[in-house]
């Protein structure tokens, strides 16, 4: 009986052999074609580490570039920038992406350089021609106001420095600018240009009358005083959008006051805080003086 088990295992051992080197063969053949289970974790930073890539796309096709923050202004008063926004303004501001604005936005390259001292401090600071750098805790406050989002197109009426323009752009898609006095025009132009502000367009011109071609605008913001909102403005508001500005007496203490517009085109206020600020000069002039009919 042993004597014929053991000639069974001789036959069997070549047949086994085969059997295996056929099953392994085939198994190698298989495994290159397998693909390593992703974990989920795996796959979530994968999609995050494309989002940007294609975010960055969106903007190029349409063609309106982010700011760059290549300039060195960016990278200079960083502990400045700071100190301003946790003394001054996050205790009253929640919107992260104003604080992250003033934390980026270089205001000393905003001011004249017999200024550049007084940058950080919480004050409006005078750039030449009657007119003013608002005071940042302002700046902040009134950017808040208009609850920006990222693919919003603002208007700014009186560019002054720039400074709140640039503020609005790093949150905003578009910023058109207008400031009626042509020098500080220009001055603000190249200066945004060259901190890399690609997003902000600039055009003296009068305030009052808006920049129809370029609307309607989800946000106006007006950094000048006047007596009654322009009714270009209001026209140039898209439905659901809103409107700050100072309202007032440019000889007086004004009043910040937030319009709406609903989506019927419903027109409400609402005021804020009392303020001062530069009176908005030109067409508001001669209609304050125009006599009542």
């Amino acid at each position: 009986m042993e004597t014929g088990n053991r000639r069974f295992r001789t036959k069997a051992v070549p047949a086994l052999l085969v059997v295996t080197t056929l099953l392994i063969s085939i198994m190698m053949f298989i495994k290159p074609t397998a693909s390593k289970p992703i974990l989920a974790q795996e796959q979530k930073d994968a999609e995050t580490k494309d989002q940007p890539k294609q975010k960055e796309s969106k903007e190029k096709d349409k063609g309106i570039p982010r700011p760059t923050h290549n300039h060195p202004a960016f990278s200079e008063h960083i502990k400045e920038r700071e100190r301003l926004v946790a003394n001054y303004i996050q205790d009253d501001i929640s919107d992260p992406n104003v604080l992250r604005a003033m934390r980026t936005v270089p205001r000393h390259a905003f001011v004249r350089p017999g200024d550049l001292y007084r940058a950080y401090k919480d004050h409006p600071i005078s750039i030449g021609l009657g007119q003013t750098i608002s005071q940042p805790s302002i700046v902040a406050y009134m950017t808040e106001a208009l609850k920006l989002g990222p693919m919003f197109k603002v208007l700014e009426i009186g560019t002054g420095s720039g400074y709140q323009a640039a503020v609005c752009a790093e949150i905003a898609e578009e910023v058109y600018t207008i400031e009626i006095l042509e020098e500080l025009a220009e001055t603000a132009k190249e200066r945004l240009k060259k901190l890399g502000y690609g997003n902000v367009f600039v055009k003296a011109a009068d305030g009052y009358f808006g920049w129809k071609e370029k609307g309607p605008f989800d946000a106006i913001i007006v950094t000048c005083a006047a007596g009654f909102v322009p009714p270009p403005l209001i026209e140039q508001l898209k439905p659901n959008g809103g409107m700050i500005l100072p309202l007032g007496s440019p000889y007086g203490v004004q009043t910040l006051v937030l319009i709406t517009k609903d989506d019927k085109g419903k027109v409400r206020s609402k005021e804020l805080i009392p303020c001062i600020f530069v009176p908005m000069i030109g067409q508001m002039d001669k209609a304050k003086s125009s006599p009542k009919k």
